[in-house]
């Protein structure tokens, strides 16, 4: 157990390498309940988030949700979140635990500066979220709430009665696996633990949530994410739309019209080794970055990593080096899909 954002958080329970292997090849569960819940409700509850986010909402439709990132003035990465449509002039945002004050108070700074009409509802204590994922994840949470999951699109959602309490069931997750992130009250939490645990779903920690997110691919905000990042570098092209009535808008346009001086790329390793964030990136002897998640890959067998790359070298198939414990490990640039999934 850990200390992580205020909360106490297992980095793992039988073993980080167990887990993983459980979530890409079974099923999986993780309490997520550090991650920030808040509801927006109120007329102007679109508008406000379409203000802070640079895609495009409208095509959010009821009960589905959609990945994206809060922008600051000058283009930077305040947050990534997920935005999800709950009902009309109602929407939930699930944010990052490092960031939940900060996010709440970017939040009510925006609201007093633009006096629109909505609340604001942080429910992260009154709630639980619990990550089920893996392959067969959408089958036993099926047979355990007794209803058809299958249906649900990615990134769907749905209201799920079970044993009297609601909870809501969302098709996203953090793995690059199929599943469902569950919310909950809060008094309810302990018992749908026990109930997946029963079911057979692998506990899983930190530890392992960190592995099989960089397997797929997948930011963190602090590592490839911060306030002076831009979704474009980062390869988040694809949530910017050509509108420019979000905060950031003009800054990000132009980059994306004049292309990202730096692009965040994968790194696999040719040898033995694992590489961890901050660890030197070099080519052809020279430093030309550092990681900003690296984790051994139980799955590929094979150090891998992610780093912000000049633009002349971010290019798949580049030779490079990691230098771990002053040692340069062959390695090679790659795209972030390391899972051919």
């Amino acid at each position: 157990m850990v200390e992580f954002a205020g909360w106490a958080m297992p980095i793992q329970y039988a073993g980080i390498i167990q887990e993983v292997r459980a979530v890409r090849q079974h099923w999986g569960v993780f309490d997520v309940s550090h991650m920030g819940r808040a509801y927006f409700r109120g007329i102007d509850a679109l508008l406000f988030l379409k203000r802070l986010t640079p895609s495009d909402l409208n095509q959010l439709t009821l009960m589905t949700g959609q990945y994206t990132v809060l922008t600051n003035e000058r283009g930077g990465v305040v947050d990534d979140v997920i935005i999800y449509n709950l009902a009309a002039d109602e929407y939930l945002m699930v944010f990052n635990a490092v960031n939940h004050q900060k996010d709440l108070n970017w939040f009510t700074r925006w609201l007093s500066a633009w006096q629109m009409r909505l609340s604001i509802d942080d429910q992260t204590e009154q709630t639980v979220m619990l990550a089920v994922q893996g392959p067969e994840a959408t089958a036993h949470l099926s047979r355990l709430l007794n209803v058809s999951l299958e249906s649900v699109p990615r990134f769907g959602v749905r209201f799920v009665k079970w044993g009297g309490t609601r909870l809501l069931a969302a098709r996203t997750g953090y793995t690059g696996e199929d599943g469902f992130e569950l919310i909950a009250p809060a008094e309810a939490g302990v018992r749908l633990w026990q109930a997946l645990r029963e079911a057979g779903a692998t506990p899983c920690g930190l530890g392992a949530r960190d592995v099989l997110r960089v397997e797929a691919g997948l930011h963190l905000y602090g590592h490839e994410l911060t306030d002076d990042t831009n979704p474009i570098e980062a390869g988040l092209g694809w949530l910017v739309s050509e509108r420019l009535s979000y905060l950031g808008a003009e800054a990000i346009q132009q980059v994306k019209q004049s292309g990202p001086s730096r692009k965040l790329m994968g790194i696999r390793l040719q040898e033995r080794g694992v590489p961890r964030e901050g660890y030197p990136v070099l080519i052809e002897g020279q430093q030309v970055s550092t990681l900003t998640s690296g984790v051994y890959s139980p799955t590929l067998e094979q150090g891998i990593g992610m780093a912000y790359l000049p633009a002349e070298y971010a290019k798949a198939g580049t030779p490079c080096a990691v230098e771990i414990r002053g040692k340069a490990v062959p390695a090679v640039v790659s795209t972030r899909r390391f899972l051919k999934k």
